[in-house]
């Protein structure tokens, strides 16, 4: 069922959207007086990651709509993760987590990558109906 794939893309980029700005409030609001300008400033990366890949996951989805190619579902899936492991890890960081947590953070990155090269590949493979 291909409307599958795309409903979860769609549901993962709203729901990683509204966290994103769920977590922006929170570090501006709750933990201004709590963390560091250095933590602080990794709180803001993670939420700008956060959004941005949100916006990501929502436009496979979109894409998806018209049927769920494996590079789309690919992509969201790269998308989805990198939001996980990248700013999530991010996220633990500036709230205290031991220093070797970041080991974790280049595989979300990474993650990223993918996601933005396969969305790449594709839009240049997809002929349309």
């Amino acid at each position: 069922m291909e409307n599958a794939a795309a409903r979860r893309m769609l549901a993962g980029g709203a729901l990683a959207g509204a966290a994103g700005v769920l977590c922006g409030a929170f570090g501006a609001h709750a933990l201004r007086g709590l963390l560091d300008a250095r933590a602080l400033d990794i709180w803001r990366t993670a939420v700008d990651y956060q959004f941005w890949h949100a916006l990501a996951l929502l436009a496979c989805g979109l894409l998806a709509r018209g049927g769920a190619t494996r590079g789309l579902r690919t992509a969201g899936f790269a998308f989805a993760s990198g939001i996980v492991v990248f700013c999530g890890s991010l996220y633990a960081l500036a709230l205290g987590a031991p220093r070797a947590f970041g080991m974790v953070t280049p595989f979300g990155g990474v993650a990223f990558i993918v996601g933005w090269l396969t969305l790449a590949a594709h839009a240049w493979r997809f002929r349309g109906a």
